[in-house]
Parts: C-alpha cells; sequence; structure tokens
C-alpha cells in the first residue's frame, strides 16, 4: 500500500468526532439543572430540541411536514389530556443542527430531543434514551437512476460518499473501512458536506449527479424517494442495521422520560402523514446537474463578465455564476415574468434602482444584477454578526422577494428565539409558514449550485490554476 493511501486509511479510521468535526459547539457541554416533568408543568412549555433537517422538523404554511411534527404534536395532546390542573402546555420546537443536539440537551437549551433520525450517542454520558420508535433501521446507500449498479460494498472501494454533519453513516462507514483496510482494499471516501445542507439537501445532489452517492436511514430514503424518484435505493448495500430511532432526555429527569414511554405505548403514525408532503415538496426538489459539458461551455463564454463585476462588488465569481445558473440556466436571451430579462433574469425597475439601463446586453445584465446584490448587501446586511455564508443567504433571499420582507422575517425569529443572523434551518422556517417554500428553494438551490461549481473551482478557473501552480 502506497504512503499516501496509509495515510488516507489511518485518518478515515480515527474516531468520528476527529474525522467529521465541521462546525458547533462540541456535541456535549456542560451540564446544568434539568427540569422534569413538574418543573416543565409549572413552566407550561417543554423545550423540544430537534433536527433542523425539513425532513425531521418542518412546517410550511400551517401544514405540519417533518416526521416529529406529528409524534411531538401528538405528545403534547397526551400531557395535556393527563395535565392534573388543567393548564395546557405547550411545546417550543427549538431546531439545531444535528450534531449539537446532545451539547444543547445537556446544556439545559432543552428538555427532549426528537432527531427524527439515527442519532450517535457515543461518549454523550448522561442521558436516557426512549423506548424505540424504530428498531434495528437500516443504513443503505442511494445513488442515482442510470449510474453504476455495486453488488457489494467491496466494489465501492476507493469510491467517495457524500454525507451531511453527524450522520450515523459516519461511524458504519468507520467499521467497513476497517475491513476493506484489512483486505488490503482503499477506504470509502467519506465527503463530509458544507454544513448548510440537511440530508433531504444531499440526496437532492445525489438526484442530480452532483454527488455520486449517500448513505441514509432507509425509512428516510423511502420517504424523499417519493418526491426524487430519479433515486436508486441500494437496500442490498446495507452498512449497519442495528441501530434504533429514539427520543432523548437526560437521566435526572425520570418522570418526563417515563411519560414519553408511555406515550409510545399507544402512539401510532397517521396513515396519511405523508401526504402533505408530497403535495408540497413534489415540484420544489428540481435542482439539475450545472456541470455538463453543454452548461461548462454556456459558463465559459459568460465567465469573464461574471469574473470582471463580480470583483467590481466584492463577490465570489462563482455565487454569480450559481445565480445565473438558477435564473437563466446560463442563457443570455432568456425572457422571464415581469419584465425579467436576461441571464440573471434582472427587471427593469432593479436594474433603474442601481442606474443601469439596456439590460438586453449580457455585460449590462451582470453589472446591474451584481450592483443591486451589493446594495442589497450595503443597505440592509452588512453587519459583522453575519458569517458570509449566511450574508450571501440573506442577501439571495431579498433579491428574490425584497430585502424588507426578509428583514422582518429576521425579526419575527428573534422574537421567536431563533437565530435571526442565521437563515440556513432558522430564519427560513419563518419563510417557510408565512409565505411558502418558494424563496427557501430559491436560495436553497442556488448554494447547492454554488457548491457544485466550488467543488470544481480548479477545472473551472484554469488560468487562476496555472498561476498558482507557477508560484
Amino acid at each position: 500500500m502506497s504512503r499516501p493511501l496509509l495515510v488516507l486509511c489511518l485518518l478515515l479510521l480515527l474516531p468520528l468526532s476527529a474525522a467529521a468535526r465541521l462546525a458547533g459547539p462540541p456535541e456535549v457541554g456542560q451540564a446544568t439543572l434539568a427540569r422534569d416533568l413538574a418543573n416543565i408543568r409549572n413552566s407550561g412549555e417543554l423545550r423540544v430540541l430537534v433536527n433542523q433537517s425539513r425532513n425531521s422538523s418542518g412546517e410550511v404554511k400551517g401544514q405540519s411536514i417533518g416526521v416529529e411534527y406529528h409524534r411531538l404534536r401528538a405528545f403534547e395532546q397526551y400531557l395535556n389530556r393527563n395535565a392534573r390542573d388543567g393548564r395546557a402546555l405547550k411545546l417550543k420546537i427549538i431546531p439545531k443542527a444535528k450534531d449539537q443536539l446532545l451539547g444543547a440537551l445537556q446544556r439545559g437549551e432543552g428538555d427532549l430531543v426528537a432527531p427524527g433520525e439515527l442519532l450517535n450517542v457515543r461518549g454523550a454520558g448522561n442521558l436516557s434514551a426512549s423506548a424505540a420508535i424504530r428498531s434495528n433501521v437500516p443504513l443503505i446507500i442511494v445513488a442515482r437512476q442510470g449510474d453504476r449498479r455495486y453488488q457489494h460494498l467491496e466494489q465501492m472501494a476507493g469510491r467517495s460518499l457524500a454525507l451531511p454533519a453527524g450522520s450515523a453513516a459516519g461511524e458504519a462507514l468507520r467499521l467497513v473501512n476497517q475491513q476493506l483496510i484489512l483486505r488490503k482494499l482503499p477506504p470509502i471516501v467519506i465527503e463530509w458536506v458544507d454544513p448548510s445542507l440537511a440530508v433531504e439537501d444531499v440526496l437532492e445532489m445525489v438526484q442530480a449527479g452532483i454527488f455520486s452517492m449517500t448513505a441514509v436511514e432507509q425509512p428516510i430514503a423511502e420517504r424523499w424517494v417519493k418526491v426524487m424518484p430519479k433515486l436508486r435505493l441500494e437496500r442490498h448495500l446495507l452498512l449497519a442495521d442495528d441501530g434504533d430511532m429514539r427520543w432523548y432526555v437526560r437521566r435526572d429527569t425520570p418522570m418526563l422520560g417515563a411519560s414519553i414511554d408511555r406515550f409510545f405505548t399507544t402512539y401510532r403514525s397517521p396513515s396519511d402523514q405523508d401526504a402533505a408532503f408530497q403535495r408540497v415538496y413534489r415540484r420544489l426538489y428540481k435542482v439539475h446537474y450545472p456541470l455538463g459539458r453543454a452548461e461548462r461551455q454556456r459558463l465559459e463564454k459568460v465567465r469573464p463578465v461574471l469574473q470582471r463585476y463580480a470583483a467590481q462588488h466584492d463577490f465570489d465569481w462563482l455565487t454569480l455564476a450559481a445565480v445565473a445558473f438558477k435564473e437563466s440556466t446560463l442563457n443570455p436571451a432568456a425572457r422571464g415574468a415581469g419584465g425579467a430579462t436576461g441571464l440573471m433574469q434582472v427587471t427593469p425597475a432593479a436594474a433603474r434602482s442601481v442606474g443601469v439601463s439596456n439590460i438586453a446586453a449580457l455585460e449590462n445584465n451582470v453589472q446591474a444584477s451584481a450592483k443591486y446584490l451589493a446594495k442589497i448587501r450595503r443597505s440592509y446586511f452588512n453587519s459583522p454578526q453575519l458569517n458570509e455564508r449566511e450574508r450571501m443567504a440573506f442577501v439571495l433571499a431579498g433579491y428574490n422577494m425584497g430585502p424588507q420582507r426578509v428583514q422582518s422575517m429576521r425579526a419575527e425569529a428573534r422574537r421567536r428565539g431563533l437565530n435571526p443572523n442565521q437563515w440556513f434551518f432558522q430564519v427560513e422556517r419563518i419563510a417557510m409558514e408565512q409565505v411558502g417554500m418558494g424563496v427557501v428553494s430559491y436560495v436553497n438551490s442556488v448554494n447547492k449550485y454554488y457548491l457544485a461549481y466550488d467543488r470544481e473551482r480548479y477545472l473551472l478557473e484554469p488560468q487562476e490554476a496555472a498561476l498558482n501552480a507557477r508560484k
């Protein structure tokens, strides 16, 4: 085995926490005083930490979409039916990144963790798990229809697999890789994706061909294939099947834990719980592959003008490229609704607001878009409290539906205890509830196209790559 491959193998055998640390605080923080059921009833509020994935906890214009929402609302009703003093208890939903849920529970930020996925609890002490919601959940490979089929995991040696942060498949793959290395085969390479992507985002990017494969809990894959029909579920490529989906509380809240277990003895999932899910999401998860031969050729033709105006207004040119692909699939002659024109689908009113005319011309079209995006950033989202990823997400949301509306959503997020400085999974929840999935889908799509371009930046910037190689 070559030295570089040996180093890679050793890295892949590190504990998951060392190999996959992407963002956020450590999984377990300093414990604080817990609230058991009596304290929770006295407060009138049960604080539930949920996985921020839309699969687990999404709500769109009053319709519960996330799988955990149905269970949690039923649990809320169960607690209120059994209240001795007649006081109603309300849920406070607190979305967190999956790999931050247990730390938040230990720090006392919530009373209950309802992840909706398998959760790696190794090394997280002082936890009490509920009765299993689903037992022996298979972790399977998911690929794209038409791509190469593998009959055995060994055939995937040396291939890459995209996983969202906190995925239970990471630990399962570590064990699989141990066996591959013992057989002198290269390991399966895990690509830990950008933390703005949840499990459903990774599945969409697999469907689009941006990622080749992922691994996910079989019930989640079976749910999302209903709205992403180009996915192929490889049930025979089984990474593990010994994990249980559960809720989690702290050990020092035994009454809350006992109440959850009693609830699960009688709870049955509604037969139509996915009806709203399919109705809302069926037409939304439609990201396309932006790096095919024809798409690359179109991008190369407009690259100089994108780079010119991106540099003038301090944008990454690939961000403008991602907007252009979403808006027009890189077609400078595109015509849209409301007078939207050209590569960037700029409206005449937006162009006039930044002093640009004749937006049918490619140069003017890109200039107007870049100036308008910069104006939104400067006037509304220039706070140093925003990191650049989130700042751009807010700018894109403002570009799509107006920056004043986005600012009002940030104010509502702050009032609700969400993070007003985080669009992904936080302020976007307010958008989902108030206006539906349109703007959320728009920002998510541009983000995915940007990430797809960024993965191949070295191929899309040949001159820059050559200059860097000579330095």
